[in-house]
Parts: structure tokens; C-alpha cells; sequence
């Protein structure tokens, strides 16, 4: 996910399964939810970093980011309760951990970002803590999600839309069903399906 505002572009969760070259061109600041590869793409990350980019994100992100080569004062960790400011962007960090998968996986540190009311959760159905969301980046298909769960979310978090993140695991088909059922059954209105490049107005 790419924002722009004020020739500033931040980009959250750079991950392997992304067009990085899209989505890293020009970037100002990297956010990162947490470790796993469909989130972070270490190497491409530490590039950005040696070429004068910012990045955000629990210690053990960073770590891995650091071990493909970034340089350490370009590397910024943040846990639950943060707050930083990234050019015009003002961005919260909440949530501590990923969503179970399984009890013989290890969770791992995730931390979602709230900017100026677009909510990333990463990899789990996180509290806004209060906050208004205008924009729920709405994870469709994972390993840790339950469709049930996920109407559940947006109905409690009540953002005034939604936009599909985290389906690249389901087939065509697998998408627009659970697209169609996210967006009768969550109050949010039509989930949102932004293709590589597509643009949303906040």
C-alpha cells in the first residue's frame, strides 16, 4: 500500500508477493507490520534504506532488514502506543501481535498503522483504540483469517469504507465471493478491490 500526499509517498508493507518496483519508486518512508515475507521483502527494503529511505517497524523487521545490509540509523522501531510523524504524515501505531495461525507456530510482533484514518492492520484484526478509520485496508484471505471474524472486525471498528488487502492466496472466484459477502454482511458499503497502480481519494 502506497499514500501520497504533498509530493510525500509512504509505502506499508513492501513484501515479496508486491510490485516493488512500482511501489518503491521515489518512496520517502517505508512502514512495516511485522517479519514475515508476504510483508517485507528484506533485501529490496535494505536497498530503499541505503539509498536514504526511513523504515518503521517492530525490532525483529528491523533485524532482518539490518541483516540484508541496511544501514542502522536509517531503521526506526516502534511497539503499541507510538506515534510518529513521517513529512505530513501523522501515523499511530497499534496491536503488539500476529494473529494465531496455528498453536505450533510461533507469533510473531505486529504492529498495525493508523494514518490520517487509513487503518493497515498487517496480520491481525487490530483495535483502533478508539480512533476514527475512514479507510479499513480489510485482509480477505490468510492462513490466520476467518471471513466470519473479519465481518465482525469492520462492523466493530465501523470505518467508513473498505478496501481489500491480503487475498492473493484465493482464486478468482474464491475473491468475489468472499468480496460479495464482506461487503452485504460488514455495514461498510462494497469492499473496495484495488489492483497494483489503482488509486483511492481519502
Amino acid at each position: 500500500m502506497r499514500l501520497e500526499r504533498d509530493g510525500t509517498s509512504l509505502v506499508i508493507d513492501p513484501g515479496t508477493f508486491s510490485d516493488l518496483d512500482g511501489a518503491l519508486s521515489g518512496t520517502s518512508a517505508i512502514l512495516v507490520t511485522h517479519e514475515h515475507v508476504d510483508h517485507l521483502d528484506a533485501e529490496r527494503v535494505a536497498a530503499a534504506a541505503r539509498d536514504g529511505v526511513d523504515v518503521w517497524g517492530p525490532q525483529d523487521a528491523l533485524d532482518a532488514v539490518a541483516g540484508a545490509g541496511a544501514p542502522q540509523e536509517r531503521l526506526h522501531a516502534v511497539r503499541h502506543g507510538d506515534t510518529v510523524t513521517v513529512g505530513p504524515f501523522d501515523v499511530a501505531v497499534l496491536g503488539e501481535w500476529h494473529a494465531l495461525i496455528h498453536a505450533d507456530i510461533p507469533r510473531v510482533a505486529n504492529v498495525a498503522y493508523l494514518v490520517d484514518g487509513v487503518l493497515h492492520p498487517g496480520d491481525a484484526l487490530v483495535d483502533p483504540a478508539g480512533n476514527a478509520v475512514d479507510v479499513l485496508l480489510t485482509p480477505l484471505g490468510a492462513p490466520w483469517v476467518k471471513l466470519a471474524e473479519v465481518v465482525d472486525w469492520v462492523r466493530a471498528v465501523q470505518p467508513r469504507r473498505i478496501a481489500v488487502i491480503h487475498d492473493v492466496q484465493l482464486s478468482d472466484a474464491g475473491r468475489g465471493l468472499s468480496r460479495t459477502l464482506l461487503g452485504r454482511l460488514a455495514g461498510a458499503g462494497e469492499a473496495l478491490d484495488l489492483g497494483p497502480g489503482d488509486a483511492l481519494d481519502v
